[in-house]
């Protein structure tokens, strides 16, 4: 047994597991491993301007290929910048590996220049976090490392002083346990019957679905069938549920449509299936649930339920499909489906714009890049009111593919996924819909992008605000503050920065400019500029929220605001 750096045993780990390319920003503390990567060609260091931007990048690769990936951040600021992205891997439950490298061993502990402590500060945000002192600490760290992102879907991180990456120690052959594929966990038999006489005694049956359903598409549907029963799909179900789904009737929630709030709402038994859909308010208040879920803290803890399965969806529903009768009544599962329709007649009638108009309406550019975009594309989308046009305007087919920070919600994901997608699949059509909010916070990995060469598509719901967070102070009753955006002409910076860049204004030009910008061989970034006052109800409008927007009407008359009301009413009422 021959002796390596561990430099060298982490990187032998990390090609042996699989990983490709590690994202990060280089600095001395992380020499060690970038040295070593710099000789080899079956990996490669991808220096990207933020580290941010690369955990991001890398939790888009982890949730597209299922495999693990890395990213990297050298001592103290280096790495403390890679916690936003790593909080949202983590809750997004993808693997992903963190390198987060240390200041010198013997001075850890002193106050030394750039100390932190990232054992303890990533521990929030990941399963396993450990820092490696001495040498003959890293084949068994960095394989634990490795084992709890895959085994446990979610970031492990591996705290590395730069001198202790040059030490050597006994480097076996590297061993990994086969961690790809999860056991199947299923309920007894005892509780399936039971959770089937609630579900074959119920007269109007909805089933909520969620990310959870992955691979369940045929059992759901054969469930669905037999309950006569809508299915309501969480946002990142989307990509799993809608295709090829005639039971599917869209989402609930704020980024919902009325035909799924009902569909819940007037359930009087309701069946979740892998979804930890977190709003209280959008469950019905009386109906009895069952809920399948393969982690069990997810059991009961949004809504109260009567039978809790605890189990992988496909095979528990493989095995509820034993003792489910076929329903006689169709008549809450047509409903459902009546009001899908009109839902989706309503977002075609606001999906348009007339020439000669100074602005757009972002529900226009959602639907020409659904339209336009290849059949297998991937898409990205910012939080915010991005979210929402992606939600209710792209279309599924079991091709594309559909990434955000859904849960941690942070600004600033799009850009960055989606060149981590793009990098893990070359040659595959990615489309980032960004806020202009979004795209400036991370702005610096349009460099990124310039520098690599990855001809990602960005485009721009430029509005010059805050958007989604002027909704929100409107519903409360409060004038907005602090979210208007002094914005510069985004394709000149593109063009600026290396990209392909345009820019749209008037409805006439936009699907010319949409084609040119996805036909354009390389990156390249479409400045829409949409109107700042579109409004994007929620699909029930509670009495507090009337209320609020009615006091902020008035405030804004008060204050000098008449000509925000106007254009208000205008872009919203008279179309």
């Amino acid at each position: 047994m021959s002796k390596k750096s561990v430099a060298e045993i982490i990187v032998d780990t990390l090609v042996a597991a699989g990983v490709k390319r590690v994202f990060g920003v280089v600095g001395d503390s992380l020499n060690g491993i970038t040295d070593d990567i710099r000789s080899r060609d079956n990996i490669e260091f991808i220096a990207v301007r933020h580290e941010e931007g690369g955990a991001f990048a890398a939790g888009a690769e982890a949730h597209l290929t299922g495999d693990l990936a890395v990213c990297a951040g050298s001592c103290g600021p280096g790495n403390t910048h890679l916690i936003n992205g790593l909080f949202d891997c983590h809750r997004s439950r993808v693997p992903v590996l963190a390198l987060a490298a240390q200041i010198p061993s013997v001075e850890i502990g002193t106050g030394y220049f750039q100390e932190t402590h990232p054992e303890r500060l990533f521990r929030e945000c990941s399963h396993y976090c450990e820092l490696i002192s001495t040498p003959e600490q890293a084949v068994r760290t960095i394989e634990s490392a490795v084992a709890a992102a895959l085994g446990q879907r979610g970031v492990a991180v591996v705290v590395l002083p730069g001198d202790v990456a040059y030490l050597e120690a006994e480097a076996p052959k590297v061993l990994l346990p086969t961690l790809g594929r999860r056991s199947t966990l299923r309920p007894s038999d005892a509780d399936i019957r039971q959770a089937a006489q609630v579900l074959n005694n119920g007269r109007k049956v909805t089933i909520l679905a969620g990310i959870g359903c992955a691979g369940a598409h045929s059992e759901l549907l054969q469930v669905a069938e037999l309950l006569q029963a809508p299915v309501v799909h969480a946002l990142r179900g989307k990509e799993h549920l809608e295709p090829n789904n005639p039971f599917d009737v869209g989402l609930s929630g704020l980024l919902g449509m009325p035909a799924g709030y009902h569909a819940l709402m007037d359930a009087d038994t309701l069946l979740m299936l892998g979804t930890d859909f977190p709003y209280r308010q959008f469950y019905p208040e009386d109906a009895r649930v069952v809920q399948v879920d393969v982690r069990p803290e997810n059991i009961g803890r949004r809504t109260r339920v009567e039978i809790g399965l605890v189990g992988d969806v496909a095979d528990t529903l493989r095995q509820l499909l034993q003792y489910l009768v076929s329903h006689p009544d169709s008549s809450h599962l047509e409903a459902a489906q009546e009001r899908h329709r009109d839902d989706d007649a309503h977002l075609a009638e606001l999906a348009t714009g007339d020439a000669g108009d100074t602005s757009l309406h972002p529900q226009h550019v959602a639907r020409l890049l659904d339209e336009l975009a290849a059949e297998n594309a991937i898409f990205t989308c910012d939080v915010g009111t991005p979210t929402i046009w992606a939600g209710r305007y792209l279309h599924m087919n079991g091709q594309r593919r559909l990434l955000g920070s859904f849960v941690h919600g942070s600004m600033a994901n799009a850009v960055s996924q989606a060149y981590g997608a793009a990098l893990s699949d070359p040659g595959r059509q990615v489309i980032a819909m960004c806020g202009d909010g979004g795209l400036a916070m991370l702005l610096s990995e349009l460099l990124t992008i310039r520098q690599h060469k990855i001809p990602v598509k960005i485009i721009v719901f430029n509005n010059s605000a805050l958007s989604f967070v002027e909704l929100e102070m409107k519903a409360a009753g409060i004038l907005e503050y602090g979210t208007e955006l002094d914005n510069p002409d985004f394709g000149a910076v593109a063009e600026a920065a290396g990209l392909k860049g345009f820019r749209v204004s008037d409805p006439a030009n936009l699907e010319s400019v949409l084609r040119q910008a996805l036909a354009h061989d390389g990156p390249a970034l479409v400045d829409a500029v949409v109107k700042r006052q579109e409004l994007s109800m929620p699909p029930s409008i509670e009495p507090k929220q009337a209320k609020g927007f009615g006091l902020y009407a008035l405030k804004a008359l008060m204050n000098g605001k008449g000509s925000e009301l106007l254009e208000l009413a205008k872009t919203n009422l008279f179309r």
